[in-house]
This record gives C-alpha cells, sequence and structure tokens, in this order.
C-alpha cells in the first residue's frame, strides 16, 4: 500500500481497548537501552596505549549538600609509549587537578621502586567527557603507572550516575519521608562519578569504599567486609574486591531499605548466591514471593548455562519511586522499580541473564549490545514458559514483536528512517533468528552451542560472531548443520538487511512437487526498493503435511541457501496440502497456490482441522493470507476464505490479528460503497463472538478473555452496535447532568468515542465544551483525549464543520497550533474527516490561506492530512482538480500535495484491483449469512 504515516484511527483512539501487556513492556523497558547504546557506536574510543588492571576507589556522601567527593586510584600498564593518560570525566565532574598525581612503580626494573612522574598540563577537552593528563617525558612500554585522582561532584535527582531518590514508610500512625542514594551507571555514567576508562572492553577488579550517613547502610556488588567509624555522623563500609567487571556493572545503593525476612527452610543457608530482597516496610508483603521465584529462575538458568552464577552474593531491591525506565542491572545487585517485581518471571529472567551475558561475559563494544539483548530476550522468554507455560505472556510471544516485525520491515522505509527504532525493531528480528535457530537446529545444539561460548570467556568480553561460530560448532558436532554451511552465514543475512523476505510455495501435484521461490517481502506500494532483486535470504523450509500431520518435528526438509529458487519432492497427493513454516519458526510469511490455499480454508472449518493444527500455525494461516493479499500478492477472495473458519474460533491468539487486519482493509475501503458490506461482515464476525463472552463472563476468568471481550466491544461500538451505544450515552448522560461537569471526567475512555461518533449534536457539543472550559488544575492529557475522540470519531458533517470553524475561520483562542494539527491528524484517520477536511478547505481556501499565512507548519499539515489519503479514482479526481485551480498557490505545501496525488495514483490502482473482488466475495457471503441488522445503528 501507499506509504502512510498517520496514526491508524482505532490505535488512536481506542487504545484503551487494548491493555498494555506488561511482558511487553518489560521486554521494551530493558536494561540494555539500545537508543542510549546506538549513539555510542560511532564515539570514538581511548587510545590503547595504557590499559587499566584495577582501581581502588572511595566515594565519600554528602546527603545535606546533596554532593559528593572521592579518590580513584588507578593502576595501569603502558602497552605502548606514550606521553599521555586519556580518561573519561564528565563535565559535571569536578577534578583537583593541581593534586593529581601519577607514580610509576617498579622503576628501573627494581620491585617496590616507585617515583613521581612529572606533568606537563592537565586538559579537560571541549564538548567530550574527556580528561587528558599529558606528560613530559613518554611512559615507557611495559611500564607499570598509577594515576591518583580527587574529584567532587553534585548527587542528582535524575538518575544519571550518583542519584537521590525519597519515598515514604508507614510508621505508627506517621508518614516519615526517608532519602536513599544509589547509582545507575549503564551504559557509560561511570564518568559523571569518578574518572575512568568508561568503556565496556576494560574489565578489571575494584576495591571500593563508600562513606555513608550513621543510620544508613549500603549494597555494593560484592559482600561488606568491615565497617568502620569516620565520625559521629559517617562511618565507612569498606567492600570485598570484585572480580574483572566493566564500569557500567559497577553499583551501589546506600538507603534505609530493610531486608524482606522469609521463612528459612532446610539447606537455604548453603543454597549459592545468597539472596536477600530489599525493600521498604510497607511493600514487604507484595514481594514475599520474589526470592522464591529469583531462586526458581537462577536454578535453571544454572542448568541452561551449565556454569554456576558466578558471584557469591546477590542483592535485589525494590527502590521506591525509581524514575528509571529501565531496571538498572549492576553484577550483584539489581535495581528494580516495586512494581516491576510483583508478579511473573519475565523480567526477573531478563535481568538475571545479564548476570551472565552481559556482567560476567560482556559486549566488547556497543555495536554488539543488540545482540546481547536478544539472546536475554529470547532466553527469558523461553525460560518464563518453561517454568510456568509464560502465563503472563497470554501465548503472545513471540506473535506480538513478530506482527511488529513483519509492518515495520515490509513498508518501504523502516523504521521512518529514524535509527533509535531501527535498533530496537534489529533486536527483535534477532531474537526471532534466534528462535529460529533454536527450533532448527534443535534446542539441545543450540543450548550446547550457547555453552560453548560461554566456556573461557569467564570475566572477558565478546563480540557477536563468537555467539554464532559456537552454535556453527556445535551444530557441526551434532550433525544439524552440513559442514560448507555457518550460522554466521545465516544470521549475517537476516540481521544486517532491515528487511524479511517472503516465500511463495506453487505445487506441481501431478510431479508430487513444488517450486519455492524468496523474494523481498513488501506491503506499502509502490514496490520500488532499490536493489531488491539482489536480496537474499538463508531459509530454512519446514514442512508439515495433511497425510502425516506432524509439528513436533522442527527440522528444516531443505534450506534456501541464499538462492532464488529451490525445490521440494515426494510431496503428498492432489487431496492433501502443506504448511511450509509452522508455528512461525521463522520470521517469514509464505504464500501458496490457489489449490493450497483452498484444501487449508476447508480443512481448517472442519472441527479436527482447528484441533490439529496448533494455534500459533492457525493464526500465521490467517495473517499471512490477509497480508498478502493486502500487499497484491493474493486474490482477496482467497485472503477472506481463509476467514471462514474464525467464526468457530474463539482462540485469543488467532483473533488478536484479526482486529489489526480489520482497520487496515477497513481503513482502506473507507470511501468506496463496499465500506458498508464490509462493516456488516465484521459485525457477522465479532458479534457472536461478543455475545458468547459476555455470557460467559465470570470473575475468575483468565485475564486474555476480558481483553478479547474489550477489543470485540470496541469494534462493534465503532460499527453502530446498539447495547453498546446505549451504555455509552447513560453513562454519558451522567456527566451531562452533574452540577460541575468540569471538575472531572467520571466516563471511562471506551464510552467517548461512541457517543460522539453515534451519539447526538449534543452529546459531542458538551464534549467541545469541556475542552473549551478544561481547568488548568486538571491533567493535560484528559483534555487531549478528549480533543482526539471529538475530531477522530464523528461521522457527521456538521460536528466536524463546527469544530473546523471554531478552531480555523473564528480563530478561538482556546486551541493551540498543537490542538488544531492534532484535529487534523484525527480527521486523516478516516473518509469523513479527510473528506470534512477538504471540502472545507476547497470552500473556504483564502479565509483560511490568511490565517494560517505565517504558520507554515500547519498549512503544511492541513494540506496533508485533507488530501493524503484519498484511495479511489474519485479521490484522486477530487485532489487533482484542487491542485490545478490552485496551483502554485500551495507555498510551501506544493511538494506535499504532489506527493499526495502520487501516493492516491498507486492507492487507485490497488482499489480497481481489489474492490470488485472484495465485493463479490461479500455478496457471496452475506447472501449466505443474514445477522439481525436491528442490533446496529443505521
Amino acid at each position: 500500500m501507499g506509504c502512510r504515516h498517520h496514526i491508524p484511527l482505532l490505535v488512536a483512539i481506542l487504545a484503551i481497548a487494548t491493555p498494555a501487556l506488561s511482558w511487553r513492556e518489560y521486554r521494551i523497558r530493558r536494561s540494555i537501552d539500545l537508543s542510549a547504546t546506538n549513539p555510542l557506536i560511532p564515539d570514538a574510543k581511548l587510545p590503547t596505549d595504557l590499559v587499566p588492571l584495577n582501581y581502588s576507589l572511595r566515594i565519600e556522601l554528602n546527603a545535606a549538600q546533596l554532593a559528593f567527593h572521592g579518590a580513584v586510584n588507578i593502576t595501569m600498564t603502558c602497552a605502548k609509549r606514550t606521553n599521555q593518560i586519556n580518561l573519561h570525566a564528565h563535565h559535571d565532574l569536578q577534578v583537583d587537578e593541581v593534586n593529581l598525581e601519577v607514580v610509576q612503580h617498579n622503576v628501573g626494573g627494581v620491585e617496590g621502586a616507585s617515583a613521581i612522574v612529572k606533568i606537563r598540563r592537565v586538559d579537560r577537552v571541549p564538548k567530550k567527557p574527556l580528561l587528558v593528563v599529558y606528560f613530559h617525558d613518554d611512559f615507557a612500554a611495559g611500564g607499570l603507572y598509577e594515576a591518583r585522582i580527587h574529584f567532587k561532584g553534585q548527587i542528582w535527582e535524575n538518575t544519571e550516575g550518583l542519584f537521590q531518590g525519597k519515598y515514604k514508610n508507614s510508621e505508627g500512625e506517621y508518614m516519615q519521608e526517608h532519602s536513599y542514594f544509589a547509582t545507575y551507571f549503564r551504559p557509560h555514567l561511570a564518568r559523571r562519578v569518578f574518572p575512568c576508562f568508561d568503556e565496556p572492553a576494560y574489565k578489571v577488579p575494584f576495591q571500593v569504599t563508600i562513606v555513608r550517613p550513621k543510620g544508613y547502610h549500603t549494597l555494593f556488588n560484592t559482600p561488606l567486609e568491615r565497617t568502620e567509624t569516620v565520625d559521629d555522623h559517617f562511618e565507612a563500609d569498606h567492600f570485598k574486591v570484585t572480580p574483572a567487571m566493566s564500569t557500567f556493572t559497577l553499583g551501589f545503593v546506600v538507603s534505609e531499605l530493610s531486608e524482606v525476612t522469609y521463612t528459612a527452610t532446610e539447606g537455604d543457608s548453603q543454597v549459592k548466591p545468597a539472596l536477600r530482597i530489599w525493600a521498604r516496610k510497607d511493600v514487604h508483603d507484595q514481594l514475599k514471593d520474589v526470592k522464591r521465584r529469583v531462586r526458581v529462575v537462577l536454578e535453571h538458568l544454572n542448568r541452561y548455562w551449565n556454569e554456576e552464577y558466578p558471584l557469591e552474593k546477590l542483592d535485589i531491591v525494590a527502590l521506591p519511586n525509581f524514575a528509571s525506565v529501565k531496571p538498572a542491572d549492576n553484577w550483584g545487585l539489581i535495581l528494580f522499580k516495586e512494581n516491576e517485581l510483583q508478579q511473573g518471571y519475565y523480567g526477573i529472567t531478563q535481568e538475571l541473564v545479564y548476570q551472565w551475558l552481559g556482567s560476567w561475559i560482556t559486549p566488547h563494544w556497543w555495536s554488539d549490545a543488540h545482540v546481547n539483548k536478544a539472546v536475554a530476550g529470547f532466553l527469558s522468554a523461553s525460560t518464563a514458559i518453561a517454568i510456568d507455560n509464560g502465563v503472563e505472556f497470554e501465548g503472545k510471544w513471540p506473535m506480538t514483536i513478530l506482527y511488529s516485525i513483519y509492518y515495520e520491515f515490509s513498508k518501504r522505509y523502516p523504521h521512518s528512517r529514524i535509527t533509535g527504532m531501527k535498533q530496537e525493531t534489529t533486536c527483535s528480528k534477532t531474537e526471532l533468528v534466534l528462535r529460529m535457530l533454536n527450533y532448527t537446529l534443535g534446542a539441545e545444539t543450540f543450548r550446547k552451542g550457547l555453552q560453548k561460548f560461554i566456556e573461557h570467556r569467564e570475566y572477558k568480553t565478546f563480540v557477536s560472531n563468537d555467539i554464532w561460530e559456537a552454535l556453527t560448532k556445535q551444530a557441526h558436532l551434532d550433525n544439524r548443520l552440513c559442514e560448507t554451511a555457518t550460522v554466521n552465514e545465516i544470521a549475517e543475512s537476516w540481521i544486517t538487511k532491515d528487511r524479511i523476505p517472503m516465500v511463495s510455495v506453487v505445487r506441481s501435484y501431478e510431479k508430487r512437487t513444488a517450486t519455492v521461490t524468496q523474494r523481498l517481502y513488501l506491503r506499502e506500494r509502490p514496490h520500488d526498493v532499490p536493489e531488491q532483486d539482489k536480496m537474499l535470504w538463508w531459509i530454512p523450509l519446514v514442512v508439515v503435511r495433511q497425510d502425516g500431520l506432524n509439528f513436533t518435528n522442527t527440522s528444516a526438509t531443505k534450506w534456501m541457501k541464499k538462492v532464488r529458487e529451490v525445490t521440494l519432492e515426494n510431496l503428498p497427493d492432489a487431496n492433501n496440502f502443506i504448511i511450509v513454516n509452522p508455528e512461525e519458526i521463522g520470521p517469514f510469511p509464505v504464500n501458496y497456490d490457489q489449490q493450497n490455499w483452498n484444501l487449508l480454508a476447508d480443512y481448517l472449518q472442519t472441527e479436527q482441522g482447528r484441533s490439529k493444527i496448533p494455534v500459533y500455525t492457525r493464526a500465521k494461516l490467517l495473517h499471512d493470507a490477509w497480508n498478502l493479499a493486502y500487499a497484491g500478492d493474493l486474490s482477496f477472495a482467497t485472503a477472506f476464505n481463509m476467514t471462514l473458519f474464525i467464526q468457530y474460533e474463539r482462540n485469543h491468539l488467532v483473533w488478536n490479528p484479526v482486529f489489526t487486519l480489520i482497520d487496515h482493509i477497513g481503513r482502506h475501503i473507507d470511501m468506496s460503497a463496499v465500506h458498508k458490506k464490509f462493516e456488516i461482515y465484521v459485525r457477522t464476525l465479532l458479534t457472536p463472538l461478543y455475545e458468547e463472552l459476555v455470557e460467559n463472563q465470570r470473575d475468575d476468568e483468565e485475564r486474555w478473555k476480558g481483553n478479547l471481550r474489550s477489543l470485540a466491544k470496541s469494534f462493534l461500538c465503532k460499527a453502530g452496535y446498539k447495547p453498546c451505544i446505549e451504555e455509552a450515552q447513560k453513562i454519558f448522560r451522567k456527566w451531562m447532568d452533574s452540577t460541575e461537569p468540569d471538575m472531572g471526567n467520571p466516563v471511562a475512555n471506551q464510552y467517548i468515542c461512541p457517543v460522539f461518533k453515534w451519539g447526538t449534536q449534543e452529546e459531542w457539543e458538551f464534549g467541545l465544551q469541556r475542552v473549551i472550559n478544561f481547568p488548568e488544575s486538571r491533567v493535560k492529557s484528559e483534555r487531549t483525549y478528549l480533543l482526539k475522540t471529538l475530531a477522530g470519531c464523528p461521522i457527521q458533517a456538521a460536528k466536524i464543520n463546527r469544530l473546523l470553524n471554531l478552531t480555523i475561520l473564528e480563530d478561538n483562542g482556546n486551541f493551540t497550533d498543537n490542538d488544531i494539527s492534532l484535529i487534523f491528524k484525527m480527521l486523516s484517520g478516516g473518509s469523513n474527516g479527510y473528506m470534512a477536511l477538504f471540502k472545507f478547505l476547497q470552500q473556504n481556501w483564502d479565509v483560511i490561506k490568511a490565517r494560517l499565512k505565517d504558520r507554515e507548519s500547519l498549512w503544511d499539515n492541513l494540506i496533508n492530512s485533507a488530501t493524503g489519503l484519498f484511495t479511489t479514482q474519485e479521490g484522486y479526481d477530487l485532489v487533482s482538480q484542487l491542485y490545478t485551480q490552485r496551483q502554485g498557490d500551495f507555498g510551501t505545501a506544493e511538494h506535499i500535495v504532489e506527493k499526495s496525488l502520487k501516493n492516491i495514483k498507486e492507492e487507485t490502482k490497488w482499489s480497481d484491483e481489489n474492490l470488485p473482488v472484495i465485493e463479490k466475495w461479500l455478496d457471496n457471503f452475506l447472501s449466505r449469512n443474514k445477522l439481525s441488522e436491528e442490533k446496529f445503528m443505521g
């Protein structure tokens, strides 16, 4: 389809119907923040002339002044002659340059002999967090040197470097305020606290002392060795020397938090590592189960890696009001938000995986961080599934990330050319490639390969290829991969492209063979991606056949070794289907010849078929069919045939992609006469599902049933389901009857859009007045949501014109330019909106042009929203006529309307090709399936 950058209307105004998945939030907000590490990839590395051997670090907290000071001694060896030391030190960190001292040890080869090295000057590099010390004489290669540096800095409120947090805890009848001090050094924030070699490849031991106020205690990476009194107010905590570690894995917490107590069981004291959970007392009861869950995960990971947890202790801290988006996964000391610890295994597992792969074995540079995160994501999901069948996923791993990959990488311009988004989607794709390898190489070979990878890398670093090479060696050893093939080649073919392939399977039923081809998968039109003919992947062809259904064998029947075409042989006869890539083993869609699709559609309509084909495969077949049709690679008649079994389907995993696909297709055909028939089709599918879910609703039902019921209800409300509209209007009336309607909104978001779409002008006007009179004291996001629904939900031109007249022609002062841009954006979500906006622009051109004369951004947004969403010849003619009439008068938006015309022409081709097919299928379907229209608005 054409390139669309507006927010889908359903997503924008009905997000309340799709509660965020806690596990998905977790996987997005993991400790390895690719948006933070990606900008570091091109950073210049420190010179390698000097290599650190160890640190001796002392930090003293001044809680009253929110400051700290300290000293660091860095012992280094000289690898190559140099006359300077380069260290990272943030601009905000003050370094005592006057008393900075560098000592050479073992002078003249005499052990114990030392001498002060004369310093020429000390520089702070402008605009770079670097401290450079220059010397009169060169350091000798092989020499041993020690830099002794004093420093001081501020304790921040934001979670960068050393920060302060506050919380309240009940103490008797009162709430007492407490403070804590903690560090967050990932990925390169240790330099904010002390001068150091702040790169992941430098892994050395640390000897650390923390001086803190009395009454507090300190948690650090390693156990406490001893505590000394400094004076009446301060104590010094000395900790055991750490193993070799990177600066970003260093961390400490100074607090009054207390250990969550548990009923000890026999043998607890002998279990390694020593495990403690820390929290404020008020939440201890909510965290009683954390220790057990952490132990369960540690046991699984110990077995998986075939390596014990590498440290003697592990502290887990539920940090109150922890403002960081991501946990702080310090080695041996993990800091979570309180609510992140209260349920499930996935989030805990993510951070524990990083204790092995991230802290113990560390990416050599930030360019390898995405692979580290991908391995952690895959192992966390598979571990959670092994422990309790992944209850918290509700079966949605890996489908949720898989579908997002399908949509993102099938665009003409993936990630909208946003680098941070590219890193996240590449990481997700890498996670799916790991899952594919786990299937095709075999879980045991995959596990042994990862074990081989970590062997002999303890306390060292790795690059991505080290993982692929270890998997290759194990796969060759187990005869799971031919000797001429490598996992490096397989992984490289997937990870280095911002694309995914599609596979086409065309069977020769007489010969019982199939020709299998691969090419770039594109949903958006035009399909004009440069060099797409050169793009090839290593693709495993796992085949399931109807005459011997077996979904447990995930070995590849054949690999497409970066070749365009291969042949599958010895296939079943013409009465039996085949399925390639069952269970979404690889992240690619599969197309078939017409007869194979028909065999699949017929089989899925039988109870036996739905019971024998697993849920992921049912979902895949449906998802692939619709997306391939949307992309122009499959007849919509075939895709719609694949939906016939959905009338009998009650598994939410199969239904979830249906809602997205209905929304996509519905919006695209919104302007055509076919849309009404499509809406009746949607009503026919969803009404029995929703009414059955309502009838069988229970207080103790699984969460997915509530989510599915909510989604079905949202779509039915959008389609005018009277029980929903009446319920919404009844609740909305209570707001209208309240004496102070501007003091708060008692109506849940899910009810607002149905009222504004199907309700009266009076109800809509009431909502408009609430936006106009919105008090400054209330949360601004409530006003934003109201404005979105006022613009995006109505189907009546009168409501839309009232809003446009008020904000543009009357220039009402209650609406900012951002408000007006939001209105334009929401109107572009459906044909009623953008058609009304187009006519408004057409009829009021001169006045609007004058109003927006000095507001170019707003003018550009208006032209984009008013002209860019048409999909039919009628729409093309309207925009073309306006362009002809006003050519040269569009100003800064001239290129926008020209781009709109180009896109509409592509969309018109799609409509001309597909709308007759869709209409014919719908006519046939609706003639055989009658639904009482009395339940719906006109």
